[in-house]
């Protein structure tokens, strides 16, 4: 195995490419930018010599874990003083003054994370010889034809704890199906369960696998090379993750075989995440792009929609679409497909859409084009969006409308009014939102409320949780009731829900409040209607009240009290 070549070190150091580990590591600023990728590949020969002619290892393997551990070996090059002529020798002379940990490089060369690798290196060892064991599985994996790089796919399941012969029958009962070596090794490296005995149908697994390549001969479509059938695998185990179930799948993925070498897993993962959207079972959406593989094809990302004009091309009646229109306009307008399952869930119709891509009306999502380009349009949206592109903060702000877009609000005046009374960046109106469906409120009811109330998305997910939690739990109220006021969130919960709803019960059970006051009535009235409305119940009732909960508008209570008395 040759080192990196130049090039590819290269790019590592480029200002547009450099990963989070190589940004965190800034050890190299003693050695020019220009001579970074030379002083590595020289780095490599010199840690490749030192295993190899120090501690004895095979030079095959030394040359590997030498070429193959860049994060760890920039460890070492920093503490070396760097000269173009005499790098080498002063790396040779650090390496036999100061040990290194070959764990460390053994297990980043065969492909576990740089920061995970902590979690495998064993106490009070640092040399391979004090532990042998998981190199020689390492190597003897390697010499069935396994890529040394991607042995820590099997090493973070457990493989490596197995024994060698107990590794070997499994590899060999797997030859028995009619698999090729390249096979068995792509099927292991994207299923590592298989090894390490914690699969849990792996009789099914293989029958749908020897459906698939053999009676259905995809090995014919395959390159036969490592590389292409672990690509293969990755993209059938998504299916699996999604729920289908082992032994079952064969057939069905065997008369569409060929989208397993078209598409990328990229692609696979982009259709899934689309239909995910809906709402629907896993299974649902792996059963749905199988038996309509054609969906793979379709650009479910860039085009532009007409909300109405896809749901008059999905057949919805006219009446009926009317309705939709006038319940819930602020899903109407133009937006992206790719934010079409949203906008579904939006009207509370996802299933009934799902249910029409499933049964054949899946054509639809590539045939269905703007009927023209007036069509939707909103005026008064595209005249924000100007001011909102020639503003200082327009990045921060088309972040959030990129978000309402995607959670179904279209491009539509109603969105500009929310946008403009909406605070924080997309990710963190993300995890609100995701925190009140978690609270259980309904997606298509969450939509409405943010369209009457949008301030609730200001409020943080801990202040979100506290008061819903206040809601139903110690007050012994519903979420419809949230629903119906939702913003009861946009209210201080120590400062003025509680100390109301607190002294609301007193007064009720003391027999001084005979009537059942709503959730508004309690808490969104001022704090002087509040305090005409209690000493009408009680004259005294008014002094308790600022003696037992006064706040911050205790100038303003007080001063009401006095003209009450007057």
């Amino acid at each position: 195995m040759q080192s990196l070549p130049f090039f590819s070190i290269s790019r590592c150091f480029s200002s547009s490419s450099l990963t989070p580990n190589l940004l965190r590591l800034k050890s190299l600023y003693k050695i020019p930018a220009h001579r970074r990728p030379r002083a590595i590949q020289e780095a490599q020969k010199v840690l490749t010599d030192y295993l190899h002619d120090t501690k004895n290892l095979p030079f095959t393997f030394a040359e590997h874990i030498g070429n193959n551990s860049l994060l760890s070996l920039i460890q070492i090059i920093s503490k070396v003083d760097y000269s173009p002529k005499e790098f080498k020798g002063s790396l040779r002379r650090f390496l036999r003054y100061h040990p290194i940990d070959e764990f460390l490089f053994f297990y980043e060369s065969i492909g576990v994370s740089y920061d995970k690798i902590v979690g495998f290196l064993p106490a009070g060892k640092m040399f391979l010889s004090e532990d042998c064991r998981v190199f020689d599985v390492a190597c003897w994996l390697w010499g069935f034809g396994f890529p040394w790089d991607k042995l820590g796919e099997l090493c973070k399941e457990g493989v490596f704890e197995r024994e060698l012969c107990e590794l070997n029958e499994r590899l060999v009962g797997l030859k028995e199906y009619g698999f090729s070596n390249v096979m068995v090794i792509g099927i292991c490296l994207a299923f590592p369960c298989v090894l390490s005995g914690k699969c849990e149908d792996c009789g099914g697994l293989f029958d749908d696998l020897k459906r698939v390549f053999v009676d259905y001969d995809l090995v014919s479509c395959v390159e036969e090379n490592v590389d292409c059938w672990f690509e293969v695998c990755k993209k059938i185990r998504i299916f699996y993750d999604l729920g289908c179930v082992k032994g079952e799948m064969g057939e069905l993925m065997g008369t569409c075989k060929n989208v397993f070498v078209e598409y990328s897993e990229e692609c696979f993962a982009q259709k899934v995440e689309f239909f995910r959207k809906l709402d629907v079972g896993k299974e649902e959406v792996g059963y749905l792009l199988l038996s309509k593989p054609e969906i793979l094809g379709f650009d479910l990302q860039t085009p532009y929609i007409s909300v109405s004009g896809v749901l008059k091309y999905l057949g919805l009646e006219e009446n009926i679409l009317r309705s939709v229109m006038e319940n819930f306009p602020h899903v109407f307008g133009r937006n992206r497909l790719s934010n079409l399952p949203r906008v579904m869930r939006s009207l509370n119709m996802h299933k009934w859409f799902f249910c029409k891509i499933r049964n054949g009306d899946h054509n639809l999502l590539a045939s269905y084009v703007i009927g023209s380009p007036e069509e939707d349009l909103d005026q008064h949206y595209l005249d924000n969006l100007l001011t909102i592109q020639g503003s200082r903060y327009h990045v921060h702000t088309l972040e959030k409308l990129e978000f309402l877009h995607s959670i179904g609000f279209a491009e539509n005046k109603c969105t500009v009014k929310i946008l403009n009374q909406i605070r924080g960046p997309g990710h963190d109106l993300k995890e609100r939102v995701d925190c009140l469906l978690q609270c259980g409120v309904e997606f298509h009811k969450l939509c409405k409320m943010i369209r009457d109330s949008p301030k609730i998305l200001n409020q943080q997910k801990e202040a979100i949780e506290q008061k819903v939690k206040y809601l139903c739990e110690d007050i012994g109220h519903s979420l419809e009731d949230l629903e119906a006021f939702p913003a009861y969130l946009c209210y201080n919960l120590e400062k003025r829900i509680k100390p109301r709803y607190s002294f609301h019960t007193w007064l009720k059970k003391n027999g001084l409040c005979t009537e059942e006051y709503a959730i508004p009535s309690i808490i969104a009235t001022s704090e002087k209607n509040f305090i005409s409305r209690i000493y009408r119940m009680h004259r005294a009732a008014p002094k308790l009240w600022l003696e037992r909960y006064s706040n911050k508008e205790l100038g303003q209570s007080q001063e009401c009290l006095v003209n009450l008395e007057a």
